[in-house]
């Protein structure tokens, strides 16, 4: 999200909600709309302004707040050049000129400066510049002049369109559009040098003074300027000649002259020109002063820039004015930030300097790049107390920022009311807004913001469409994504490949798995590869309905093109094939397909015959295994285990015991496959046979893993064979074994219910070699038996527990069985305690309380916690009437 990164968004929103009211009334009560002073004191800056928010402040709503910004945007007035501007981007050349003719514009020279000043600037609409101008060159009783011809010349020179220029000069050329010679030449020469063709001009000045034809006072200046820009030095020296001559030196000539100096790096001379200017009494142009400090600037040499400004604040001879913009502009672009603030606050205090709206725009614009919001927005509210007309950039820059600062209530509300005060976003703004309501949940919302942007010739950017996709994917909203996606196409934009991975596995999590595989293979024309995660969940999708072609396709597919399935992915699959009619033919049809598309090492072997084991399928199992022997691959140590579990799972216990027998005969044991004998056995209730091979282990030297000892006590215990499980208790205690808290919870558990291992205990328990954790664990039975009484203390159970075996929320579970026997006062005093150590109860935790509950009679209670957690989800409605014993009671699972 577009937020401060110290703080949460709530708690952002909160501190700039309250900050930005109390400027907002700070500057009314300042600067109010009737108040005619503009003295610099009463709008000083609020840089460093941070007040505590005053209560009353927090009624104001994101309406008001739009408000105060709408009311200073409607000050800036364009409706007429806005309204021509768009019938010149969206009308035809006919269409458009009787749309203009029927606006009744009154055509002047000033006129049609501020509309070509408008369109470049404001909008950067450069062609639709040239078209009003060739318009409004063929409106009766209109004729362009010299300063019409020179906007057009200079809009076409910053923005390179030389190219243009030289056409536009070109058709100029005609007989046809000529008015009269002076003016013709005049424009030649003026349009040419502007264009970078300096010595094309020099060619038309000599024709038209061949003809006793000579350049007005202002083509002079322009065409003077235009060869210095151009570095022409040879030529300007003669052409200041012909200005000298002909009496035209002027302000104007000495700033071009200056110019011409500092373009030649004769930084020196150049300020010795202007102080000798200043020393005769010569009015001296502050933009000069501002040139040269931008010539300082852009070699990087801020300090003599600084010391150039202070020289001449010193002199008082020049207004510094046009300077100090350049200054200010030249720190904000290299990022001197703090300088350029200071700087601000300092003249504006001193001096009453106030910058043009375009170095507040940069400023604000250099602020929120940095995500220095409290100054950004300073700045915004002293532009309105300033009085400073906005313009697009400003009305962007506060969108930005509201959007930036989390108050997305705000920037809804501006981007609503744009048609009011003439909005319209630029790229960043847009992508700042469809970022913003896709954090706040405003998914379709963002959805038609993109879409509108479009319709302005905006498309965001890859990060902003990537959010939007993801938040519609993860959102379900698969139409509009569908949609989303033709629009980028349209728009040539190609989405990137985890957007479309995303979407896939969007279709697939709502079913629509044909659409989610034709995206992918749309990609694999393209030679796109679509991720691993995509790619099984296209196979989970094609598995779950039985599309098993598809599914065992794909799995070829994506290794094929570089992913390794998972061994939980093969055995889905191989599962599946397994369970259905010709399951034997299917199966050998992907793993033939596999040993025919895809380099097959052993771990893909593996994987087959783990699917096959799940599937309880050893007879083919034992067919991978003898067909990886055939190819030369020898099975390791997971080949074994694997093949191994296939025959235990299967109970086909006479070839489990075949297998292990032929590694007795030709190699040592590895304790990993004595483990998975142990296991398998007693998961397929053979405790006899599992024993057995448990002492063989001890015996041949390997120590059998926690979960053998598990998984034979647990068998014991639940086959009530408490004398066995007592004496492996007592060899297990020789070796000094630790319990671990499954097997503790099983003892417990199983003493919960009877006295009978308590009763195997005391009889056959070796109390010779008793440590104190043993001694301490049959007490413990003992009174889980309800042998053993427990006056005092009883609560803290748990603790005397943790001293034979860690503890986990089964633990509690029993404990609280057991407490709620004597009462709920107890019972929820352990509860509250399992809380507060940070164990997470789950369902059988509110089971034992609400059962509890309704056997002491506490029926309200037990209703009143039984409905909570209906509303958590914790229980649905049928195991709500079981577990309140409307249907009898059930038994608590782990």
């Amino acid at each position: 999200m577009l937020l401060l990164k110290t703080t949460s968004k709530s708690k952002t929103r909160v501190f700039l909600s309250s900050f930005l009211l109390f400027n907002t009334n700070i500057t009314r009560i300042l600067v109010s709309p009737s108040s005619t002073t503009t003295d610099p004191t009463t709008t000083c800056c609020y840089y460093s302004t941070i007040v505590q928010a005053v209560p009353e402040f927090y009624k104001l709503n994101a309406k008001e707040v739009a408000l105060y910004f709408k009311e200073w945007f409607k000050s800036h007035n364009t409706l007429l050049f806005d309204r021509i501007f768009y019938i010149l981007e969206k009308q035809a050349d006919a269409a458009a000129d009787a749309a203009l003719s029927q606006l009744n514009i009154h055509l002047s020279e000033s006129f049609v400066l501020e509309v070509l000043k408008y369109g470049h600037r404001c909008r950067g609409d450069v062609l639709s510049c040239l078209k009003f101008f060739d318009w409004a060159g063929r409106q009766p009783g209109f004729q362009h002049t010299r300063a019409t011809f020179y906007a057009v010349f200079k809009i076409l020179s910053k923005e390179r369109l030389m190219s243009v220029m030289l056409d536009f000069l070109e058709s100029y050329m005609k007989p046809s559009r000529c008015v009269h010679r002076i003016r013709f030449y005049n424009t030649l020469v003026v349009g040419y040098a502007v264009a970078g063709k300096p010595y094309v001009a020099l060619q038309m000045f000599g024709k038209m003074r061949f003809q006793g034809l000579d350049l007005d006072e202002f083509s002079y200046h322009v065409f003077l300027n235009a060869l210095v820009e151009q570095l022409c030095f040879d030529a300007v020296e003669a052409i200041f000649q012909q200005i000298s001559a002909r009496g035209f030196v002027s302000d104007i000539t000495h700033s071009i002259m200056f110019k011409s100096l500092y373009k030649r790096d004769k930084f020196d001379e150049a300020e010795m020109y202007l102080e000798r200017l200043a020393s005769e009494g010569k009015e001296v142009d502050g933009r000069a002063l501002g040139n040269l400090v931008d010539a300082y600037c852009k070699k990087r040499r801020f300090e003599q820039a600084g010391r150039l400004l202070e020289k001449f604040r010193k002199l008082g001879v020049v207004s510094l004015e046009p300077a100090y913009g350049v200054w200010l502009g030249s720190l904000a672009r290299a990022e001197k930030l703090k300088g350029a603030l200071k700087f601000l606050k300092n003249k504006k205090l001193t001096e009453g300097f106030v910058p043009d709206v375009f170095k507040y725009n940069l400023l604000v614009s250099r602020l929120l790049k940095e995500n220095r919001l409290v100054e950004a927005f300073d700045l915004l509210t002293e532009m309105k107390g300033d009085q400073i007309l906005p313009d697009k950039v400003t009305m962007n820059n506060a969108l930005c920022f509201f959007c930036k600062a989390g108050m997305v209530d705000v920037a809804r509300e501006l981007y609503n009311s744009r048609s009011e005060f003439g909005l319209s976003l630029n790229s960043m703004a847009y992508n700042y807004l469809v970022n913003t309501l896709c954090g706040d949940g405003s998914t379709e919302e963002a959805f038609c913001v993109l879409k509108n942007s479009l319709q302005q010739g905006f498309f965001p950017g890859n990060k902003t469409f990537s959010l939007l996709a993801d938040a519609l994917c993860r959102e379900r909203k698969l139409d509009k994504m569908k949609e989303l996606v033709v629009i980028a196409l349209q728009q040539n934009f190609m989405p990137s490949d985890a957007t479309y991975d995303e979407f896939i596995k969007a279709l697939c999590g709502a079913n629509m798995l044909e659409e989610g595989y034709m995206i992918h293979e749309e990609l694999t024309k393209m030679n796109k590869v679509t991720s691993k995660s995509a790619y099984m969940c296209l196979i989970h999708g094609f598995n779950k309905l039985n599309r098993l072609d598809i599914a065992a396709r794909l799995l070829i597919h994506m290794q094929e093109k570089g992913h390794r399935p998972t061994r939980t992915l093969f055995r889905e699959v191989i599962c599946s094939l397994c369970y259905m009619k010709n399951s034997e033919k299917l199966f050998m049809q992907l793993l033939e397909m596999q040993l025919s598309h895809i380099e097959t090492d052993c771990q893909i072997y593996n994987f087959f015959i783990y699917g096959a084991g799940q599937a309880k399928r050893p007879d083919l199992a034992g067919q991978v295994y003898k067909i990886m022997q055939r190819n030369g691959i020898e099975p390791n140590l997971c080949t074994n285990i694997f093949m191994l579990q296939s025959f235990l799972k299967s109970e086909t216990i006479s070839n489990a015991l075949n297998f292990f027998d032929h590694f007795r005969e030709t190699r040592s044991i590895p304790r990993k496959l004595y483990n998975t004998m142990v296991i398998g056995l007693c998961k397929a209730k053979k405790a006899d046979m599992a024993l057995e091979i448990l002492r063989e282990m001890r015996d041949n030297g390997e120590v059998p893993s926690n979960q053998c000892h598990e998984e034979i006590i647990n068998l014991l215990c639940t086959t009530k064979r408490f004398d066995v499980v007592v004496n492996l208790i007592n060899e297990l205690e020789k070796g000094g074994f630790q319990f671990t808290s499954f097997m503790g919870n099983v003892l417990l558990f199983h003493s919960l219910k009877s006295q009978d291992l308590y009763d195997a205990w005391i009889q056959l328990r070796d109390t010779v070699n008793e440590t104190s954790k043993y001694s301490l664990l049959g007490q413990l039975i003992g009174v889980f038996s309800g042998c053993v009484r427990v006056d005092q203390d009883i609560e803290n159970l748990d603790e005397v527990i943790e001293q034979c075996f860690p503890l986990d929320v089964y633990t509690y579970n029993i404990l609280l069985m057991l407490l709620s026997k004597g009462g709920m006062v107890h019972a929820y005093e352990l509860y509250n305690k399992m809380c507060r150590k940070g164990y997470k109860p789950n369902r059988w935790t509110y089971h034992i309380l609400i059962q509890g509950l309704y056997q002491y009679g506490r029926t309200t209670e037990s209703q009143r916690l039984l409905e909570e957690l209906f509303q958590k989800g914790f229980l649905d409605e049928h195991y709500s009437k079981r577990l309140t014993g409307k249907t009898g009671r059930i038994d608590p699972k782990h």
